[in-house]
């Protein structure tokens, strides 16, 4: 193994590099891409209508109070990786923290989650493309291609091949492409925005509401299992910044930029939900009629329904800002597992071939195909299974997603106890922070567990009366137990601690 980027550090002691392409992405590179991974876009036009549906005019408030366990996370996340950056992240730093068998749950969390909103990054992707082709030659029959099961997926596979080959090709051509399909959609969100407010200003908006400070008071949701089931959603929505970590061997100065990177990250992307579903709400409403935000028949898409009443004749670009958000976030989505099984592998908790990085690209080139497969697969076996099972997989994500963050904002509090209060500044982000954003997620995970066990939770499938969505989401983390497991009888070094140490 090589030196660590800093060994002088001793909380570097047992880390190393991995052959990325160090120095390759900047602060904004890594804003960039976190942004993308995001794909407020196509979050936004998904998570809209269920939201409103759950907590009404609060929207603005539940986008805040999933907000602040993200920030609290972040906060963890950047003293991790000032103390060791490293491409494993969770998997590393909870390793690092709690030891190899939390670590290596840790690192499956990250992996599941992304690689099963891959497949559905790929589908949303492929929809939004025939509708494209469809408003594009005044065609409503190639909006419905996409219905078509065989074509779907041959479909779904190519935007799955393609995106897998830019990511394979490194960090650079990465970059490359996210700062035009990021750009893009970020200006057609703000148009959308500016319109919605021209129409409520001009007297022609479908149901024109003014903005109250009610709004924003969380306290005023009907009951806690709304002001829950809007939480799940709205971290839902905030979820992959943290793939400026996962880039942090191969950033400009490591210690520093992957952390800022991912604080700047969450900023951003609150300003724009804010901005968009204030405008949303001011143009549409809260009702369930017509162009409602609360319609159940506008749930699916938002924007869909809205684009053309808002933007007129240039609704097409909302399509395309959609297909563009959904096929970059495809493609910056694949970095974060790499990295990770990259790491799994380079520290021996996976088979070596995961951590080979491509002599040519300076990437994690057999992991990023590996996760390429894994997502493509899920897709083939899930979408001709059951649709339902697709998709109350990806409601399960949120039982995922609080599953690993909360795992390591706790493994920044633990493994600094020793730092917690030597001073302000430690005490805040290095324990209060990540205590508080580690303590809300898990309680999420529990309460979103416990509710998804109802079978009309999600698709409203079930299993002997349990909800699918529940089964699922507990499945996915079974798997992962029974996989580590095994990979404790092939790889023993690693969960005897001999590859990675606890501790500084």
């Amino acid at each position: 193994m090589s030196t660590a980027t800093q060994p002088g550090k001793a909380a570097h002691k047992t880390l190393s590099e991995k052959g990325l392409k160090a120095g390759s992405v900047g602060l904004t590179g890594a804003v960039v891409i976190g942004v993308s991974c995001i794909a407020p876009a196509y979050t936004l036009t998904a998570a809209l209508g269920p939201t409103v549906s759950e907590v009404g005019v609060h929207l603005p408030a539940i986008f805040l109070m999933g907000f602040i366990p993200m920030l609290l996370v972040a906060l963890g996340y950047r003293e991790l990786n000032n103390a060791m950056p490293d491409a494993g992240t969770s998997f590393t730093w909870a390793t690092r923290a709690f030891g190899p068998w939390i670590g290596w749950m840790g690192g499956w969390g990250l992996i599941a989650a992304t690689i099963i909103v891959l497949s559905n990054l790929a589908a949303v992707a492929v929809d939004f493309f025939y509708l494209m082709l469809a408003q594009l030659f005044s065609n409503p029959e190639l909006g419905e291609l996409s219905k078509n099961l065989p074509l779907n997926i041959a479909t779904t596979l190519v935007f799955i091949a393609l995106a897998c080959w830019v990511s394979y090709r490194g960090m650079e051509a990465t970059k490359s492409v996210q700062y035009v399909l990021v750009a893009f959609q970020l200006l057609v969100l703000g148009w959308f925005a500016v319109a919605a407010f021209s129409h409520v200003a001009n007297g022609s908006a479908f149901d024109a509401t003014a903005i109250s400070p009610d709004w924003f008071n969380p306290f005023a949701v009907d009951s806690f299992s709304s002001f829950a089931a809007g939480v799940s959603l709205s971290i839902f929505i905030y979820w992959g910044w943290d793939v400026t970590l996962t880039m942090n061997e191969e950033t400009r100065n490591p210690e520093k930029t992957p952390g800022r990177a991912a604080t700047v990250t969450v900023l951003v992307i609150v300003v724009i939900y804010m901005t968009v579903a204030l405008a949303t709400l001011s143009f549409a409403g809260i009702g369930e009629e017509g162009l409602g935000a609360g319609n159940p028949e506008n749930q699916s898409s938002i924007f869909a329904v809205l684009a053309g009443p808002v933007m007129g004749p240039f609704a097409i670009l909302m399509s395309l800002a959609i297909l563009s958000s959904s096929a970059a976030s495809l493609q910056s989505t694949f970095v974060s597992p790499a990295r990770t099984l990259l790491a799994m592998g380079h520290y021996k908790a996976l088979p070596l071939k995961f951590g080979k990085v491509s002599s040519r690209y300076k990437s994690p080139g057999y992991a990023t195909v590996a996760a390429a497969v894994a997502a493509a697969a899920f897709y083939v076996i899930t979408r001709t299974t059951s649709e339902n099972a697709l998709w109350d997989t990806i409601t399960a994500l949120g039982m995922m997603i609080c599953f690993y963050y909360g795992i390591t904002a706790l493994a920044c509090v633990w493994f600094f106890r020793a730092q917690a209060f030597s001073g302000a500044r430690a005490f805040l982000f290095k324990f209060l922070a990540p205590l508080l954003g580690g303590v809300i997620l898990l309680v999420m995970f529990v309460k979103t567990a416990y509710d998804s066990m109802d079978p009309d939770y999600g698709s409203g499938s079930s299993v002997g009366g349990v909800g699918l969505v529940f089964i699922l989401g507990m499945g996915v983390i079974l798997l992962g137990a029974a996989l580590m497991l095994v990979m404790a009888r092939l790889r023993p070094e690693f969960f005897k601690g001999q590859v990675l140490s606890r501790g500084i």
